[in-house]
């Protein structure tokens, strides 16, 4: 009899066993079609409608689509007002909001937690670990090796394919040879190497009066800083120091300046027989925010952020309105979105965002952020998802639209990103993307999967709004802080062994993550 009892309960324990490795297998859709990619959740009948649906369109415009993205330098997930900001807060946006309407709203669109990683990470298609692209490059900061010497950047990558390629605004990812924009694929660079607060703090005697009235400090500084001059750099051609900012209200300036420029070059674009990629990012509202002396007070709220975000909304209707009037609005994919959560530390010069933490932080005020994918007849109007979309995924979509193989890439090198265009253009497409993971620097911190995320790290500020001058990195302890987003978005209340099953399913994904740097180990060029 006990022979038979243990039997019965050893069938049992094989039975339980076996549903929950379904069950787990049920839980993460991704599936691995090659070592060095990113699994990804296979939507076969939605990636041949959206083939058609490519096509169908080609045969109109007879080339390729022309491809734009909009990055805003630290808006907040809040500040728009299609997020629940605008003019409830004191700077109403009315283009952002009118994009929206007329596209698709993600509300689940993830960034790295500050500058320099999303920006590599999106022209790479890999996390900025892999790259050694960890941080903003500082003033002082001497790297090692230029990470950019074997990566693959998307505007070769497309400039190869036939397109003219052009970056406006804040670059931020190296100013030395070799790591210009011009010099890793960009046919073309009409902006800034660096952001606001490291351009105009040299000019800006009532926020750093320690150093711009001490003559030895300011010798000192000269000698390492950036460079402040606005830059017009060519591919196999010249680089012209443009113009150098002297003054706060050449700070204030700057924005209207490189939109004036973006959009000259559209209806310059818009005749060519090739397509073009254009990526225009703002400086703004990257703290330290000057007001434009032209538009003072733009904003209801009257302070310098707020006019910088009232500003960029304007600047972006312009953009928008260029492309139209080029005739070219029916054959562009457009992305607006933000490079990172807001910079609480220099407030009130900062965002906002309903999440806890902020920019530097990798719990969801740091790296959830607005996305807003815009395609007149291709993108319907009134679509919001929440399904997860991560930023790199803009370098996989932009292949697919320019017809570019992944068979391009090399296949030493991982690659994190994800094609997420069938979930873009269809009316009920699905993201194609499981799981988001989030580092700081070589640290894995967490993971999101549909609506729950682990941290197996976190980072703790030590006072209201510190989450970068004065925030710790802490482990966890006991076991990892796992949180459902759907009914504690804030982060606040872990769920763990509580109230959810999945608690090992997100560590394994985590540890399978980890696995893939063992054969393609991360570059380390000294930041």
């Amino acid at each position: 009899m006990k022979k038979y009892v243990f039997k019965v309960l050893l069938l049992i324990f094989i039975v339980v066993m076996s549903l929950s490795e379904i069950n787990a297998q049920t839980f993460n859709r991704a599936v691995k079609t090659s070592e060095n990619f990113e699994p990804a959740i296979p939507h076969p009948n939605q990636d041949k409608e959206v083939s058609k649906k490519l096509k169908d369109l080609e045969k109109i415009t007879g080339k390729k689509p022309n491809i734009v993205w909009i990055v805003v330098d630290d808006m907040g997930y809040g500040d728009p007002g299609c997020y629940g900001g605008g003019a409830a807060i004191g700077a109403a946006t009315p283009n952002m909001d009118k994009i929206a309407a007329e596209g698709l709203k993600l509300t689940s669109c993830y960034s790295q937690q500050t500058c320099t990683p999303t920006r590599a990470a999106i022209l790479t298609g890999r996390l900025p670990v892999r790259s050694g692209l960890t941080r903003p490059i500082l003033s002082g900061d001497k790297i090692t090796a230029n990470p950019w010497e074997d990566e693959i950047s998307l505007p070769k990558l497309l400039g190869n394919a036939g397109y003219n390629t052009l970056l406006t605004g804040k670059w931020h990812v190296g100013e030395v040879e070799g790591m210009r924009p011009h010099d890793i694929g960009f046919d073309e660079f009409y902006g800034y190497y660096s952001a606001p607060k490291e351009i105009s703090q040299g000019v800006d005697s009532h926020r750093y009066p320690d150093l711009t009235m001490n003559e030895d400090y300011m010798n000192t500084f000269n000698e390492i800083k950036t460079n402040t001059h606005l830059i017009h750099g060519f591919k196999n051609g010249g680089t012209e120091e443009v113009s150098e900012v002297k003054s706060l209200d050449d700070m204030g300036r700057v924005d209207q300046v490189l939109a004036d420029f973006t959009i000259a070059k559209i209806k310059e674009l818009a005749t060519s027989d090739k397509p073009f990629f254009l990526e225009h990012a703002f400086l703004k509202v990257h703290a330290d925010n000057q007001d434009n002396p032209d538009y003072r007070g733009l904003s209801k709220a009257k302070y310098q952020y707020k006019n910088a975000v009232a500003e960029v909304d304007m600047h972006i209707g312009n953009i928008m309105k260029a492309l139209d009037d080029a005739g070219v609005l029916e054959n562009t994919f457009v992305y607006i979105t933000s490079d990172n959560g807001p910079q609480m530390d220099a407030w009130p010069d900062g965002g906002y965002t309903p999440f806890r933490g902020a920019k530097g932080t990798t719990f969801e005020g740091g790296v959830r952020i607005p996305g807003i994918a815009y395609w007149k007849g291709m993108i319907s109007p009134d679509r919001e998802s929440d399904d997860v979309f991560d930023l790199m995924d803009l370098f996989g979509t932009s292949l697919r639209l320019a017809g570019v193989s992944t068979d391009k890439l090399p296949n030493d090198k991982f690659y994190d990103f994800i094609d997420q265009t069938s979930f873009l253009l269809l009316d009920d497409g699905k993201s194609n993307r499981e799981s988001v993971y989030f580092w700081w620097g070589n640290k894995l911190m967490a993971v999101r999967m549909r609506e729950y995320k682990q941290h197996i790290k976190v980072i703790k500020p030590q006072a209201p709004h510190m989450w970068i001058d004065y925030a710790t990195i802490q482990d966890v302890g006991l076991a990892p802080w796992t949180f459902n987003l759907y009914i504690d978005p804030k982060e606040e209340m872990p769920v763990g062994h509580r109230r959810t099953s999945w608690v090992a399913t997100l560590g394994a994904q985590l540890k399978a993550h980890a696995a893939t740097f063992k054969k393609y180990p991360p570059k380390n060029i000294g930041l």
